[in-house]
């Protein structure tokens, strides 16, 4: 009976223990389904979120550059921060004579740095290291590390990091700098198309979440790279535009000098060789090459009295508005007078009945002058700027100067400006302006625009350039009616300027430079401007240079560096000579 009782009263005591079982687990269910949704819940989960994502920009690869050909002309390389970590450094004196031997660092110092980290979690040590000169430093670290593990022991080298990121590289050092430019330590371009193009190059930065947790790793976005960039230069006409000019440089014993080639069809810059220039790869060398901006490419920035080159626009202006034409007679009497001074030509001496090529042929300033006062100021200073003179051409570099053409009505322009700036006296042109400006005369009366952009190739795509004409200043009978007067006139002189198997069209300019507010005949800028061939214009070439010592005027320097030039242009190019070319085009 006590038995049953027992019995009884354990299966009572399992009944009331099952029943409250339920009740148990429905109070810790609700009491779960509270705390999740509760405003504290709601607070944990937010600070999780946070947590497991952290907000990071991403900085695309700089775009590439490219020559026409394919060439690369900047790009991109890695290099290393090398450093330590201070929390795992085991040894700070193996760590500072490791680094200071292999990186060219002083051990003391580095010691110091290393001892003494000002509460630094990481100490560079040193920065920019390419991967050559990391390769030998990186090798001990990994040999040191292996036996360290092997031996069951730290390595003496712990704590040391490289810290990889881009730099801006190019390959061909110097080649064509003063078109490129480049890119500084702060992340800017500077200069050329490294300035220009800066923000297609930099491309945009994207500013995302992203997961803590290394499993999701596929969820890090990357930003796409920056536009790379195709240009109109030849790399080969480049260089070879560079060593001659250098080589004339020092044969005529001049400062410095430009030659720049284009298309005057389409307006591409083929090449553009000034000096100095400065190996971008050393681009902090900077202020030991240029004291002065502008110096940096002197074919855009530039600005001087162009002089007798000049005359082409002057000449062009004359017959297009018809004024004069080819046959015009004008007896040279040696000086003219204009705004009640007296101008004379460049020898002092007269020259007697000429004809407008004659005035061409023989540079005869008294001619110009007259031609310009025929014409009167309006009509003279109306074509000036029709063909861009006194504007930027809009060349797609950084740093172009505007020059300056004084136009009646401005405080400084006088009358006889008007017979001056005929013969380019009185009036400042940068080399890109005066290319511009004669490119109406070789391309049929049209105008282009000088650029160095190619293409652009973005996300796989590419796109190319084109440009439209910059303005039609003369008509295209004007053009071939001038453009046959300067090439008569350098055959009848057997101008040094002239291309074996090409009829080519060209003027010499001779400057001289003013000091104090004197000219000084003494000093010159000479200069040549050219195309060819004649009937089919596939190059136009300007040459500029500073103050030769060898031979004050331009067809003793510029014109001879213009066939040489002219000559390299034309098989870089492969332009047939005209006998060919005239065959293939009667078949």
């Amino acid at each position: 009976m006590k038995e049953f009782s027992m019995r009884q009263e354990y299966a009572w005591r399992s009944m009331f223990v099952a029943a409250l079982l339920p009740l148990f687990a429905l109070t810790i269910l609700g009491q779960i389904v509270r705390i999740q949704t509760s405003d504290e819940a709601q607070l944990f989960r937010d600070q999780a979120n946070e947590f497991a994502m952290v907000k990071r920009t991403f900085y695309p690869e700089r775009g590439e550059i490219y020559d026409r050909n394919g060439h690369l002309l900047a790009g991109n390389e890695t290099i290393y921060t090398v450093g330590v970590n201070i929390p795992d450094m085991i040894d700070a004196s193996a760590l500072a004579r490791e680094v200071s031997a292999q990186l060219g660092l002083d051990y003391e110092e580095t010691y110091q740095k290393l001892l003494n980290p000002y509460g630094l979690i990481f100490v560079p040590l040193k920065n920019f290291v390419r991967a050559d000169e990391l390769a030998p430093l990186k090798e001990t670290f990994e040999q040191m590390k292996k036996d360290a593990a092997a031996a069951y022991r730290p390595s003496a080298l712990s704590g040391l990091e490289f810290q990889p990121t881009l730099q801006r590289s190019y390959p061909e050092n110097e080649l064509a700098s003063n078109i490129i430019g480049f890119f500084n330590r702060d992340s800017r371009g500077n200069f050329g198309v490294e300035e220009k193009y800066n923000d297609l190059l930099a491309g945009t930065p994207v500013e995302a979440w992203v997961p803590q947790d290394p499993n999701r790793a596929a969820e890090i976005p990357k930003a796409p790279d920056g536009t790379t960039l195709i240009l109109t230069i030849d790399r080969d006409l480049q260089a070879a535009a560079e060593q001659s000019l250098d080589q004339a440089l020092f044969e005529y014993g001049a400062h410095n000098g430009s030659i720049v080639i284009m298309d005057p069809r389409n307006g591409e810059i083929l090449a553009m060789a000034t000096t100095p220039r400065l190996n971008l790869n050393e681009f902090w060398r900077y202020g030991e090459y240029y004291s002065q901006s502008y110096e940096y490419n002197p074919a855009i920035s530039m600005q001087y009295e162009p002089g007798s080159v000049f005359k082409i626009l002057t000449m062009a202006a004359g017959l297009d508005s018809g004024a004069v034409t080819r046959d015009t007679l004008y007896n040279d009497l040696g000086s003219i007078v204009v705004g009640e001074v007296l101008i004379q030509n460049w020898d002092r001496r007269p020259w007697g009945v000429q004809d407008m090529t004659g005035c061409l042929q023989h540079s005869l300033n008294v001619c110009h002058a007259w031609i310009s006062t025929s014409m009167g100021q309006d009509i003279f200073y109306g074509y000036m700027q029709r063909f861009g003179v006194g504007r930027p051409t809009g060349v797609d570099l950084a740093g172009e100067t505007a020059g300056r053409l004084k136009v009646p009505g401005d405080a400084d322009w006088y009358p006889v400006d008007l017979g001056t700036n005929a013969f380019g006296q009185g009036v400042a042109v940068s080399p890109i302006q005066m290319l511009m400006a004669a490119s109406a005369i070789a391309n049929d009366g049209y105008m282009v625009t000088p650029h160095v952009l190619y293409g652009m190739v973005s996300e796989g795509r590419q796109v190319n350039i084109h440009m439209e004409p910059a303005g039609m200043p003369i008509r295209t009978e004007t053009a071939h009616i001038l453009s046959d007067m300067l090439a008569t006139s350098l055959e009848s002189e057997a101008s040094l300027a002239l291309v074996p198997g090409y009829r080519v069209a060209g003027k010499t300019g001779t400057a001289e430079i003013p000091v104090n507010g004197y000219y000084d005949s003494s000093l010159t800028n000479v200069s040549f401007i050219g195309w060819g061939p004649v009937d089919d214009p596939q190059f136009i070439i300007y040459v500029w240079i500073e103050r030769p010592s060898t031979s004050i005027w331009a067809n003793d320097t510029a014109a001879p560096l213009f066939s040489e030039i002219a000559q390299k242009t034309v098989i870089l190019l492969n332009i047939p000579p005209d006998i060919i070319r005239h065959q293939i085009a009667g078949q």
